[in-house]
C-alpha cells in the first residue's frame, strides 16, 4: 500500500513537466503553470500523507534485526519511487494531449479549479478522456544527441531527485541509529525535502519555464522543450536509482546531524 502510494506521488511528480508541454502547445501558459501549481500541491501533501504509514515499518520492525528489515523494505520504496517515474515517462504522451484539453477547459472557466474538476468527473468527459490515449513513442527522443544534453542541469536534477526521494526514509532510518536523537533525526526529513525542493524551484523550474515562454514568443521551437522535458525526466529516474546508493550514506549523515545540532 505505501509502495502504491510513492509510485503514484512519483508519477504525478514527473507528469507535471507534460503540463508545460501541454501550455505550451495550446500557447496557454498562465492557465497551464495554475494547473502545474495544483499537481505540485497535490504531489508534496501526498508526500506528507505518506510519511506516518512509513514511520509505520520503524515501529513494527522486529527487534533482533531492526536495521536489516527496514533497509530492505525501504529499498523496496524507493524502488516504487523508481517504477512510478518510469510510468510517467511513459504515460507522457498521454497525458499531454489530456492536459491540453484540461488548460483549455481551464481558461473557459476563468481560472476556477473547482469548476474544472465538476466537469472533469462527470460521464461525458471521463468518456472522452479514452480518446486521447495514445501509445508510447521513440518520437520523443527522436534528435536528441549527448552534445544536446545540458550535462550541468540534467546531473544537479539527477542529485536533487535523489535527495528528495530518499529524504524521509534516511530521515527514519537514522532514528534507528540514533535512537536517543530518533525525534531530532525524524524531524530532520522536513528540513531535508525543504531544501530539495527550494533548490529545484532556483535551479530547475526557471530553464523549463523559460523554454516554455520562447515557444509562446515564437523565439524557440516545440521540438526543444519536448526534448528537454524528456530529458529531465529521464534525470529524475537516474536520481532515484542513484537515491539507492545514497540511502544508507545519507541515513549516517542524518544521525551525525542529530547529534550535532543535540
Amino acid at each position: 500500500m505505501i509502495a502504491l502510494f510513492i509510485l503514484i506521488i512519483h508519477s504525478i511528480e514527473t507528469l507535471a513537466y507534460a503540463v508545460r508541454l501541454s501550455g505550451a502547445r495550446v500557447r496557454l501558459l498562465a492557465s497551464a503553470l495554475s494547473l502545474f501549481n495544483v499537481m505540485v500541491m497535490v504531489s508534496r501533501l501526498s508526500n506528507m500523507m505518506q510519511q506516518p504509514f512509513t514511520g509505520s515499518l520503524i515501529d513494527n520492525a522486529p527487534d533482533d534485526h531492526a536495521l536489516q528489515f527496514v533497509e530492505h523494505q525501504f529499498r523496496f520504496l524507493i524502488g516504487s519511487a523508481s517504477l512510478g517515474t518510469l510510468l510517467g515517462i511513459i504515460c507522457l504522451p498521454t497525458f499531454v494531449a489530456i492536459f491540453s484539453r484540461a488548460i483549455i477547459h481551464l481558461a473557459g472557466e476563468r481560472g476556477s479549479i473547482p469548476a474544472l474538476l465538476k466537469k472533469g468527473i462527470t460521464f461525458d468527459y471521463i468518456s472522452r478522456t479514452f480518446k486521447h490515449l495514445r501509445k508510447p513513442s521513440l518520437s520523443y527522443l527522436r534528435g536528441i544527441g549527448i552534445r544536446d544534453i545540458p550535462i550541468k542541469l540534467f546531473m544537479i536534477n539527477i542529485v536533487i531527485t535523489a535527495v528528495y526521494t530518499i529524504g524521509v526514509l534516511s530521515a527514519l532510518y537514522a532514528s534507528l541509529l540514533v535512537p536517543e536523537y530518533k525525534t531530532t533525526a525524524i524531524m530532520a526529513s522536513g528540513l531535508i525535502n525543504g531544501i530539495a525542493t527550494m533548490l529545484l524551484i532556483i535551479f530547475i523550474d526557471p530553464k523549463i519555464s523559460i523554454l516554455a515562454d520562447d515557444v509562446i514568443n515564437k523565439k524557440g521551437n516545440y521540438s526543444d522543450l519536448k526534448r528537454a522535458s524528456v530529458m529531465m525526466m529521464s534525470s529524475r529516474l537516474l536520481g532515484t536509482l542513484f537515491a539507492q546508493l545514497l540511502f544508507i550514506p545519507g541515513a549516517h549523515y542524518v544521525a551525525w546531524f542529530a547529534k550535532f545540532i543535540a
